[in-house]
């Protein structure tokens, strides 16, 4: 989205119709300079409405953030993006037509465009390199604006067709694996041994093991002990 908003002297993405409003754009419109950036996401320009000016395309809207990290004299709500993201949402499933206002790539948005707004978004990253450039701040936009309402858990691992191991079978492997390590003298200083043990069955246990790997250290914990064996005789 940055990247197709990079020719307009500033530029509003409708939240909730998912269509650009640029205006008054410095190179003329259509551009082809941001065509060859747009990838496959052309539909973006070929469906962005032109204005002349900044009170013109946010007429019909309702709510208005503006994206600025520069200090105002203007007093307005400050947002992160993701406190934003998540209030956008609620809006429009409200009814409310919300925008979020981009200024320039190089000056950003002017005080008569910022005091329209209804909100400010500002992004916490380290004060003394508070500025981003157009593709960052439109890419984080979209990024909290999708994340409000994505369901992904933050943590995932399949097992496979095997499934995962369940605890029995890990502490039978244990079980085999303390009395090879006993008969192998592995248990050493002895008062040491209560706590080597536990510390060997935390390892295991707080492993996600599946059943296939269980039976992968199992195979190879029994061709170990056979091998030893087979070197008293």
């Amino acid at each position: 989205m940055g990247e197709n908003i990079g020719a307009a002297a500033r530029a509003m993405w409708n939240f909730g119709l998912d269509r650009m409003r640029v205006v008054n754009p410095r190179d003329g419109w259509p551009n082809e300079r941001a065509e060859a950036m747009a990838a496959s996401a052309t539909h973006v320009l070929e469906t962005a409405d032109l204005f002349d000016t900044t009170r013109e395309a946010t007429a019909d809207l309702s709510v208005v953030y503006a994206t600025t990290a520069r200090p105002r004299d203007l007093t307005k709500r400050v947002l992160t993006p993701e406190a934003a993201a998540a209030e956008m949402r609620t809006l429009i499933a409200a009814g409310d037509k919300v925008g979020v206002l981009f200024g320039r790539e190089r000056t950003g948005l002017e005080n008569e465009d910022i005091e329209r707004a209804t909100a400010i978004i500002t992004v916490p990253v380290n004060p003394a390199f508070a500025s981003l450039n157009l593709a960052q701040c439109a890419l984080l936009m979209g990024y909290e604006w999708l994340k409000a309402a994505d369901q992904t858990p933050p943590e995932q691992l399949d097992p496979g067709r095997s499934g995962f191991a369940n605890r029995g079978d890990v502490d039978h492997l244990l079980d085999f694996m303390e009395k090879e390590l006993e008969d192998s003298g592995f248990f050493w200083p002895a008062d040491k041994k209560a706590s080597m043990i536990v510390t060997l069955r935390n390892l295991y246990h707080r492993l996600p093991l599946t059943a296939a790997d269980l039976r992968m250290v199992w195979g190879a914990t029994k061709s170990l002990a056979a091998k030893r064996r087979s070197t008293r005789r």
